[in-house]
């Protein structure tokens, strides 16, 4: 797993939480700083695809972890 420049733990929450708390932490970022997201709702992998289209924020890697999703999402 790449570096990250901070970390979201959503897990336990569902859609469209991890969305909404995800966007609140990259406004917190820089340009070109790495967000980790864990989520444990499977909707979130189409989730995250189609924010990050919608943002232009870049979806650096989505993987399934057990139960867990990880992703790392790079701020545009």
């Amino acid at each position: 797993m790449a570096e990250f420049d901070a970390e979201l733990d959503a897990r336990g929450l569902n859609c469209p939480l991890p969305i909404l708390r995800a966007k609140k932490s990259i406004n917190e970022l820089q340009a070109g700083q790495v967000l980790k997201i864990v989520a444990t709702d499977p909707g979130a992998v189409k989730d995250f695809e189609a924010f990050c289209k919608q943002t232009g924020h870049e979806l650096m890697n989505s993987q399934e972890q057990g139960s867990e999703f990880v992703f790392l999402i790079r701020k545009h």
